[in-house]
């Protein structure tokens, strides 16, 4: 894995510095992208500690000129891209009645236009090289319904709709895409959720985190680390395509998933 590079969106915190850092103990060359290029910059200087190169961006996933250039500094400064990881992604709850449009397009330009802008950018080089790893961070949201999110569970559901269909259209050529699914993670996005539930209806935070938990299946919250761990087989596993990578809590913790 010496010799491949990667580019992680949304990679400044939660699940995409947790990815970031577990590739770069794989040896890959990372570079890490997001709208905060404060927190990118945290992530890149982590993963200089492991010894891996990194280069870390300004990225807004909705733009696809800023994609190109981003896509084209990578290239240039750490080789083309062969791992993608579509992490960057926007959540917020609303009944339908309250969903705006502006809601709506925000949660498919970010979360599905997004990672298709980056894929459609990076793809022809992994089919020119016969190797490449596309690699969605969806959601259960992406498989399962659920009330008062539904732009955020359509734009999922389309996400793992785009991983189905172009694992179809790319496998044989050497290049595998994937979608992991994880319920809750112990991530700023459940910490606001708890938050929004304290204001909305006078429950403590630590009861709003325990009613968010308990709606994974295993009755607990998912760690970084362990969608880091899933992302590390799919780049390690190449018979894995076109797959849904459910991580409900159900799953035992081990010292290879923990963060």
């Amino acid at each position: 894995m010496t010799a491949r590079v990667a580019l992680v969106t949304g990679g400044g915190r939660g699940i995409g510095r947790a990815i970031a850092e577990a590739f770069a103990e794989e040896g890959l060359a990372i570079a890490v992208a997001a709208r905060t290029a404060g927190q990118v910059e945290e992530t890149a200087a982590a993963i200089r500690r492991h010894g891996s190169r990194a280069l870390a961006l300004k990225l807004d996933v909705t733009d696809a000129d800023a994609i190109a250039r981003v896509v084209a500094e990578v290239t240039t400064s750490l080789g083309p891209v062969d791992v993608l990881v579509n992490n960057a992604g926007v959540a917020e709850a609303a009944p339908l009645a309250r969903t705006d449009l502006a809601l709506w397009q925000r949660h498919l330009g970010v979360n599905v236009t997004g990672p298709f802008l980056l894929t459609r950018q990076v793809l022809p080089g992994m089919l020119e090289r016969g190797w490449g790893r596309v690699i969605n961070v969806a959601s259960l949201a992406g498989l399962l319904g659920a009330p008062y999110v539904s732009a955020y569970t359509a734009s999922k559901h389309a996400l793992v709709g785009l991983t189905r269909a172009l694992a179809a259209e790319v496998g044989a050529k050497g290049v595998t895409v994937n979608a992991i699914c994880p319920g809750y993670v112990a991530t700023d996005m459940v910490w606001n959720g708890a938050r929004n539930i304290v204001a909305k209806t006078g429950r403590s935070f630590d009861e709003a985190v325990e009613a968010m938990a308990k709606t994974n299946a295993g009755g607990r919250l998912i760690e970084p680390g362990e969608v880091a761990a899933a992302a590390v087989r799919c780049v390690r596993d190449g018979s894995l395509n076109g797959e849904t990578v459910v991580l409900d809590g159900t799953q035992p913790r081990t010292q290879e998933t923990r963060s």
